[in-house]
């Protein structure tokens, strides 16, 4: 997938600001992972030492593909306020690269979370050879759904799938993929 990026700011545009984790984000992952809003269409909140498993992860990705879910800060605030970016699929969507989201609630609304991932779809093609980028979100989440429609991502109905990190019974087991091809 080509040379890993090392700066520390990896993409900007007018308002944002997609960067490399820091070990200091991991406090800032945690609580926004803890916000009602966040859980409600991303699960179980992590404990601080699985935030800072994320952010060494997400290095990790960055290292060996090139790309990760970057920290996002808005360029008024200047603090972390969410994520956007690329990572390589997991089961059941190994093989894929992902695109995926996270802006603190009290952006919302706002269309940091458009701005970000059109960016971020512009580097992939600009940066990768991935012939296509695929999202994934809980069927209910429907502000997810219509941004990934807004980015020109289609539903692929045949490839939704149950979490299989998640319980049978969990509300959010069920997921639906959108694909948006390469231009």
């Amino acid at each position: 997938m080509g040379c890993a990026i090392r700066a520390r700011r990896v993409i900007e545009t007018e308002r944002l600001v997609l960067r490399r984790w820091q070990a200091d984000d991991a406090a800032w992952h945690h609580a926004l992972c803890n916000e009602p809003r966040v859980r409600a269409t991303l699960g179980a909140a992590p404990t601080l030492a699985d935030s800072a498993d994320v952010i060494v992860r997400q290095n990790g990705y960055q290292e060996s593909h090139g790309f990760c879910f970057w920290a996002l800060e808005p360029r008024t605030l200047g603090r972390m306020a969410g994520w956007c970016g690329l990572k390589p699929g997991t089961p059941p969507i190994e093989g894929e690269t992902e695109i995926g989201w996270t802006i603190a609630p009290d952006l919302w609304g706002q269309g940091l979370a458009r701005e970000a991932a059109e960016a971020v779809l512009a580097w992939a093609w600009r940066n990768t050879a991935c012939p296509s980028v695929v999202a994934i979100t809980a069927t209910g989440n429907t502000r997810s759904r219509a941004l990934m429609q807004r980015i020109g991502m289609r539903h692929d109905p045949a490839r939704d799938f149950d979490h299989p990190a998640l319980s049978a019974n969990d509300p959010l087991r069920r997921h639906v993929l959108y694909r948006i091809q390469r231009p």
